[in-house]
């Protein structure tokens, strides 16, 4: 386990006092990737947190610290070794002095048919998903309360309505959206608590053939897929903007979650 690291000294006499530290779960790629440049354009300092994708992680925080000097750093932890957990949090304290907003983002996704179904399957998907936000969330949240801060969970509309061959992955889903609302009755009224849940936005990593894209496109009353950003403005937006607003979990899903 390993992270960038800033100039401490330089860094705290040029914070801005309206910029948050925010921790991005999964940040250097895709959806996490978009959250954390529209974060940080919006002046806020960020800390990427990735578990493989060093050289992409690397680049991401090179990107924003040309655009803003130090004010991005990485640390790299696998969010399925609970005892990394607090060191990930700890970081963002070592190098900004403060954590105003954690995003729980990253995620393992693939499909486990019922009868397919291993252990490390279980492990995988319900630890990535639902049991390291959770984790993540005891060890942040002594700082979130010093700052008055949030929590933004990136949920999935198949918490609701399953997706075929995908119970475990959909099941984890759920447990992260009522951790959503149960945190945020709890956590009140220090912390905020809120989540995103995102339809078609991303193409999975794995092969999607042409025909099972058009299909799902059907589906979404919008009939296109969203953008990345459209994710990242409602993080921002959660953070930023909805002072008065706990416990909610809004879909971003070009209406998908209303006709399936």
């Amino acid at each position: 386990m390993h992270y960038s690291k800033v100039n401490n000294d330089s860094l705290h006499s040029q914070m801005n006092p309206s910029s948050k530290t925010i921790l991005i779960t999964g940040g250097a790629k895709r959806i996490g990737r978009q959250m954390a440049l529209t974060l940080h354009d919006a002046g806020h300092n960020i800390m990427v947190h990735y578990r493989s994708s060093a050289n992409a992680a690397t680049e991401l925080v090179s990107e924003l610290n040309n655009s803003r000097p130090e004010s991005a750093a990485s640390i790299q932890g696998d969010l399925l070794d609970i005892e990394c957990i607090p060191k990930i949090v700890d970081s963002c304290l070592d190098q900004f002095g403060r954590l105003d907003a954690l995003v729980n983002n990253a995620s393992s996704f693939y499909p486990t048919p019922i009868e397919l179904l291993e252990d490390d399957f279980w492990n995988d998907l319900i630890g990535s998903n639902l049991k390291a936000p959770a984790f993540l969330v005891k060890y942040a949240v002594k700082h979130l309360r010093d700052s008055q801060g949030s929590i933004v969970n990136i949920v999935d509309i198949h918490a609701q309505k399953p997706m075929a061959d995908h119970p475990i992955y959909c099941s984890a889903k759920a447990g992260l959206e009522m951790l959503t609302k149960s945190l945020a009755r709890d956590l009140a009224p220090e912390i905020r608590v809120n989540a995103v849940s995102p339809g078609a936005i991303l193409w999975p990593e794995q092969s999607t053939s042409q025909a099972d894209q058009m299909e799902t496109i059907k589906k979404i009353p919008l009939r296109r897929l969203g953008d990345p950003a459209d994710i990242a403005n409602m993080v921002l937006f959660l953070i930023d903007h909805a002072r008065y607003v706990t416990g909610q979990v809004i879909a971003v899903d070009g209406g998908r979650s209303v006709v399936i």
